[in-house]
């Protein structure tokens, strides 16, 4: 055939995710599962129930669990039963899967951290409103021996409770100070420390004011900073763990003496001879020694149209072999394999990536130091003009800490990136990196792919009115038979209109070329153009021959996502160059183009292309988004300086990416960074308010005017308003 589209079908394209579907999801595989599927375009509930169902009925198969999040299954079976077992259950019932390797795959450990700091989170709010309301007795008149006594009552609620949930400030402050350096959390730990020493102190010398509920109310509101912010980073993976979990883990090996044997890729050496079954993933790069078949490499490349593969042509590993059987002597194996390549090469970009600084962090290098300095003035200023009173100047020095501590610089940025984050979550994009906003607003380049990307990656047949009703009932037969993208949507589309395939004997796939079979004593032949005598054109197509007669073209298209021509204008319209750059053939590339208003394209790239025209664009100074859905896109969404994936890419094109786009329809892609550019700018205002409070507070700290309990509450001001700033979004 002339070629196909990558198909990523899905056996409920209607179906959308409901609370319970991600709760059920939650449930953790079994420590003990022997396989693991990639399972990219399961969506829902139903989804779960019917992979779940297909592979417990399977023989031999204990337990399958899918995990939504990670889109994966897990499955515990007998020795016997293989991946490529399970991939073809799941394959009959509209699921692509793709097996893999638990040596690999980083273990899915459950939120830990964000459970850890909730419930410091909780500790600490449910201290902090026993000692306001004890507090409440003592400025309501309480003196002497009753003061005294609801003094030590809140030390002993709130010195335990500081020391628990306070913990994350304290052992990053211990962290940094060891290597003789500051952050955020050296400032915000003295601020805690001090006000709960003071307020122990004054308590133990019956003095009038103690501030635990300031210690307290200090932690509560930098601990919900801090939970926002971590809840922006917590979907984050290794994308180069998923590439290599997606390596094929074992090879079908031919010995010397004809016997095949199933060994680990780390005893493939260079030379050996591979069996690669139809519908299975190569394993190894290699060159094919025996048989014929048709190669699909739209994961690795993008390439839409299936390559012929005979002897003496070369495979890489991760390609998918579709048609006939083949034998494929090793040229590299394991970590020198081609895919293997591909993960370091993302590796490599995430780790240049990473190296981004937050606005946040940039503004705590300036701010820690001057709260340290500012404080140690105050109280060296004091302890002179009182004659030496340590009490009052220390008083002094840690209301000026509390007051400048940076409790609504911490909330700055969370605060705004979860209500941005919230805001396209309900247009269907998933923020996953706390800094993507930061970064989208810098933004003045999109790379977008094609395949799967903007377009739906699924054929459509584009002549079905133009052909013969008798024609068409013999494409459908023959089209019925065989599994390549191209003769599956010319079934499906023959079915939807009401044809019905024509009696046709000895019908038989010839791999590689097509299909065919015997019609009233002649031969017709559905396939590739050159196998059936005809022309290769510049359209996909598949071409079908009855007898001696011409042949005649089925030709396809694939079709635009919905939204992505509204998507492509909207960024225009904010000032964005758009570049096209896809591994499809230059005619289909041109055509989408076209259609789309892209005047800058690129075709036939590979992998490394890609990542080495967004390196090549940053070089330039410029700040590259890229848009991409597949293995080949990987390198490239790792290195721009951010990055969109559709869900439906494949896994590690999502992990690479900085944000998820839920459905089908790219229109959303168009606001996102408007809103990023909205967000940063509220970023901005937050600092300038965060400025003001310390600019009208701080001079009425140092002069004695504000007690350590009225700064925490002119703190917990500026948080507030930061908060409800960040709110505008919504």
């Amino acid at each position: 055939m002339d070629g196909a589209l990558s198909s990523r079908p899905s056996a409920c394209p209607a179906c959308s995710a409901a609370p319970s579907a991600e709760q059920l999801a939650a449930a953790q595989a079994p420590k003990d599962a022997r396989l693991f599927l990639s399972l990219p375009t399961i969506h829902c509930a139903a989804c779960i129930a019917a992979v779940e169902r297909a592979l417990n009925a399977t023989p031999c198969v204990h337990e399958a669990r899918v995990n939504l999040t990670l889109k994966r299954v897990a499955v515990e079976a007998d020795p016997e039963v293989t991946a490529e077992d399970l991939i073809a259950v799941l394959a009959g019932i509209g699921y692509e899967a793709h097996e893999l390797d638990p040596s690999v795959i980083a273990a899915t450990a459950t939120d830990r951290a964000g459970r850890d700091i909730l419930m410091r989170i909780a500790v600490s709010g449910f201290a902090m409103a026993n000692v306001m309301i004890l507090s409440v007795a003592v400025w309501s008149g309480a003196s002497d021996a009753t003061r005294d006594m609801f003094h030590w009552i809140s030390a002993m609620i709130a010195l335990p409770a500081i020391g628990f949930a306070a913990q994350p400030f304290f052992r990053s402050a211990l962290a940094v100070l060891k290597h003789g350096r500051l952050n955020m959390d050296v400032p915000i730990s003295l601020a805690i420390l001090l006000a709960a020493s003071m307020s122990l102190y004054e308590t133990a010398q019956s003095g009038q004011h103690a501030y635990f509920d300031a210690a307290l109310s200090l932690t509560f509101f930098l601990l919900a900073g801090r939970y926002l912010d971590h809840r922006t980073r917590a979907i984050a993976r290794s994308a180069a763990e998923e590439l290599a979990a997606l390596e094929v883990p074992r090879a079908l090996r031919r010995r010397a003496d004809g016997t095949e044997e199933t060994v680990p890729i780390a005893q493939i050496a260079v030379g050996n001879t591979v069996l690669v079954k139809p519908g299975a993933r190569v394993p190894v790069d290699g060159v094919v020694a025996e048989g014929q078949s048709e190669i699909d490499r739209s994961l690795l490349t993008g390439e839409t149209l299936p390559a012929f593969a005979g002897p003496g042509m070369a495979l890489s590993a991760g390609e998918v072999n579709l048609t006939g059987p083949l034998a494929v002597t090793v040229t590299a194996a394991g970590e020198d394999s081609s895919l293997h390549r591909m993960a370091d090469l993302v590796a490599v970009a995430e780790s240049a990536r990473n190296r981004y600084t937050s606005l946040a962090d940039r503004a705590a290098r300036v701010y820690a130091p001057g709260v340290h300095l500012l404080a140690l003035a105050a109280f060296i200023a004091w302890l002179w003009i009182s004659g030496g009173d340590v009490r009052l100047a220390l008083n002094i020095a840690v209301a000026v800490l509390i007051i400048t501590c940076p409790c609504a610089l911490g909330l700055a940025v969370p605060a705004v990136t979860t209500a941005a984050s919230g805001r396209l979550f309900k247009r269907g994009m998933l923020i996953k990196d706390g800094t993507a906003l930061e970064r989208l607003a810098e933004v003045d380049t999109v790379v977008f792919d094609k395949t799967g990307t903007l377009t739906m990656g699924t054929p459509e047949l584009t002549n079905l009115a133009d052909h013969p009703r008798r024609t068409l009932e013999i494409a459908a037969a023959l089209a019925g038979a065989s599994n390549h993208p191209l003769a599956r949507a010319l079934a499906a589309a023959a079915q939807g209109a009401g044809i019905r395939p024509a009696s046709v004997t000895e019908l038989q796939e010839v791999p590689g070329h097509g299909v065919q079979a015997r019609l009233a004593g002649e031969t017709v032949q559905f396939g590739r153009a050159a196998w059936v005598g005809a022309e290769t054109g510049t359209q996909t197509a598949a071409w079908l021959r009855i007898g001696q007669g011409a042949p005649v073209a089925f030709t396809f298209s694939d079709s635009p996502r919905p939204g992505a021509e509204e998507a492509v204008a909207r960024l225009h319209a904010q000032g964005l160059a758009i570049k096209l750059v896809s591994g499809d053939a230059p005619s289909p590339v041109a055509d989408l183009a076209a259609r789309l208003g892209i005047d800058d394209w690129t075709a036939e790239a590979l992998p490394e292309d890609k990542a080495a025209q967004v390196a090549a664009l940053a070089d330039q100074g410029h700040r590259v988004l890229m848009v991409g859905d597949g293995l080949n896109d990987t390198a490239a969404l790792a290195a721009a300086h951010v990055s969109i994936s559709p869900a439906s890419a494949l896994d590690a094109a999502r992990v690479a990416s900085d944000i998820v786009l839920l459905g089908n329809d790219m229109a959303p892609l168009g606001e996102v960074v408007d809103t990023a550019r909205r967000a940063t700018r509220r970023i901005h205002e937050n600092f300038s308010i965060s400025a003001l409070y310390n600019l009208i507070a701080v001079p009425i700290a140092l002069v004695g005017l504000a007690t350590p309990l009225a700064a925490a509450l002119a703190m917990s001001a500026s948080s507030i308003t930061v908060s409800l700033n960040a709110l505008r979004l919504r």
